[in-house]
């Protein structure tokens, strides 16, 4: 009597098994990567929810700087923290006016790098336990804290660097307003009307700001070269609060402008020639340190064989 071979056990479906609990177990794995990913990057709204967003919004914002939504939740104690000790100081807050950075914003992203500085040796230490590597624990608590140093320190860097360059930035675009303005009133305008008619020549974020300032003294009743004043002072910017005090005597006592403006323009000009050579001369100065050491690398590899040949004759 012939036997009935007998194949594998399939479920309802038409699939084994193991097979079914392979596709379950990949599809479930496929939707976490999805939901992962969607809840880092979130899908951009449509028009319509952001007008209806717009539409229910209070008029009055409970906290314009603030992170939103999972960076607020998770930083919003540390952030007060560190509002409660008095930051960020007067240097930082001003370097964050310059890039337009909110504070809250910027405490939070160091509240997260220190703690993720302080976590990471932790995470190595287990890494290397659990593979069998033993494992001190004082370096680790050491590292943590340097780590956790350097990483609540780097956006104040960050901003600092970059706020730098966009007061350069600001400098350039200030001498080509100064031009603008003094051939404004060489054709026969005003003070007034020179400032804010060549504010409108130019493009970019320092004109912008000075067109804001401008437009801002228009609606508060306040002079323009006050305005400019207080615009140079929050954002760091020296040449700008001289440039007000030049106009100022224009405006208030007669004075003659047009030769100071052009004389201010030669100035900031003649300044940033000079910061660029320095530049150049100090980019030229670090090249020279990698052709060193390519000189001593080469020389090294010549003279290694003379080398190991006279010590092997000793």
């Amino acid at each position: 009597m012939t036997g009935l071979a007998t194949g594998p056990v399939l479920s309802p479906t038409g699939l084994a098994p193991a097979t079914l609990w392979a596709v379950l177990l990949g599809a479930g794995f496929g939707a976490g990567l999805w939901a992962l990913a969607v809840w880092a990057r979130p899908p951009r709204p449509t028009l319509g929810q952001l007008l209806a967003h717009t539409l229910d919004a209070p008029a009055v914002p409970e906290d314009i700087g603030s992170p939103g939504g999972r960076l607020a939740r998770l930083t919003g104690p540390l952030v007060a923290v560190q509002r409660r000790a008095g930051l960020p100081g007067p240097r930082a807050a001003a370097d964050l006016r310059v890039t337009g950075t909110p504070v809250a914003e910027h405490l939070a992203h160091k509240a997260l790098l220190a703690l993720a500085g302080f976590v990471a040796p932790t995470i190595v230490q287990l890494v290397l336990a659990v593979a069998g590597v033993p494992f001190g624990v004082e370096l680790p608590v050491a590292g943590g804290v340097l780590l956790a140093a350097a990483g609540f320190v780097w956006p104040d860097l960050r901003a600092r660097g970059r706020a730098e360059e966009m007061r350069a930035d600001f400098r350039h675009a200030l001498s080509a307003y100064l031009d603008l303005v003094w051939i404004t009133l060489a054709g026969g305008a005003g003070v007034d009307s020179a400032l804010t008619v060549s504010v409108t020549v130019g493009q970019g974020w320092a004109f912008d700001r000075l067109a804001g300032a401008l437009s801002a003294a228009h609606l508060t009743r306040v002079t323009a070269w006050t305005a400019l004043r207080r615009l140079g002072e929050e954002i760091g910017v020296d040449e700008l609060a001289e440039l007000a005090g030049s106009v100022s005597l224009a405006g208030t006592e007669g004075a003659r402008v047009r030769a100071s403006l052009a004389a201010r323009a030669g100035s900031l000009r003649a300044h940033q020639i000079t910061d660029a050579e320095a530049r150049a001369q100090s980019a030229t100065e670090r090249m020279s340190l990698p052709v060193m050491l390519l000189f001593l690398g080469f020389l090294t590899f010549i003279t290694y064989p003379a080398i190991g040949q006279i010590l092997d004759g000793l």
